[in-house]
């Protein structure tokens, strides 16, 4: 066998390795997210019924789990998991992603976004696990509200700063829309191995993509027209993090009800992110 084949072979069995370390990578890092939006779903829906505490945000999510036994290796797992999605994210935006668009520049922007994203969330995480945390049930800079309304008060004392405000969460609008319409149009068909699932596991699936992404995506949405008052109104106090965005849904004509809704979507987002750690493919 001469050199260069020798060489192909190591190469290959190099790439072969690198991908599947990137594999499990994602895959714990959609387990990670599945977790994180089952908790905060279920948060939700104990404040829509009246018998809610804890903030409905990541680090009320954090610290519920947090007080479960072995709640300390638990919550460096979920860390480890984030930034394993980040890092899955990063090498689609760097090497471009599965599929005949992969290699596109949306597609690779799409990426690097997600991937600055997960990495934020997964340093929330890895620090509230260090110990390095606000309180996981009161407000503050510890919670997604506090640390909303403190972004967007420095934003807005940026030159340009109110511009720049409107056009972040205007585009947190739009991309909370186009979360809910994909997830509507059932678009993660594509990503998953429907021969590998039974017939009434990919009904289950089904429903959970369309509530879950749906109620995810108006989560978002809602976010964005909060950013974007703030931004008009010039008044950093209007801008919410995810707790105070679900407890606004009360507010609204359906009353807790809405906030209901909102709340099982997001617990059915988080199995639906199981069933993508298991079934997508990478």
């Amino acid at each position: 066998m001469d050199t260069s084949t020798l060489m192909r072979g190591k190469g290959l069995r190099t790439r072969r390795a690198a991908g599947s370390l990137t594999e499990g990578a994602a895959r714990a890092g959609f387990t990670a997210r599945g977790v994180i939006y089952l908790l905060v779903g279920m948060l939700a829906l104990q404040f829509a019924l009246g018998d809610g505490t804890r903030q409905a945000d990541q680090s009320g999510a954090l610290a519920e789990v947090a007080e479960k036994p072995f709640g300390a290796v638990l919550l460096w797992a979920l860390g480890v998991g984030l930034v394993g999605m980040a890092l899955w994210r990063l090498s689609e935006a760097l090497f471009g992603a599965a599929g005949p668009d992969g290699r596109t520049w949306k597609k690779r922007l799409s990426s690097a976004a997600r991937a600055v994203f997960y990495g934020f969330v997964a340093y929330s995480a890895l620090s509230f696990a260090a110990g390095a945390r606000g309180s996981g049930s009161g407000g503050g800079g510890g919670t997604s509200d506090g640390r909303s309304r403190d972004v967007t008060a420095k934003v807005l004392d940026m030159p340009g700063g109110q511009w720049f405000m409107g056009v972040a969460g205007g585009t947190v609008v739009c991309a909370g829309l186009w979360m809910a319409v994909r997830a509507v149009l059932r678009s993660y068909h594509k990503h998953l191995r429907p021969a590998r699932m039974p017939w009434r596991t990919r009904r289950l699936v089904d429903v959970a993509g369309v509530a879950g992404g749906a109620a995810r995506g108006l989560v978002f949405a809602a976010a964005g027209v909060f950013a974007l008052r703030a931004a008009v109104d010039y008044e950093p106090d209007k801008a919410k993090g995810m707790d105070d965005t679900l407890r606004s849904f009360t507010e609204t004509p359906m009353g807790p009800w809405l906030l209901v809704c909102v709340a099982v979507g997001l617990v059915l987002f988080g199995f639906f992110s199981f069933a993508m750690a298991k079934w997508r493919r990478l």
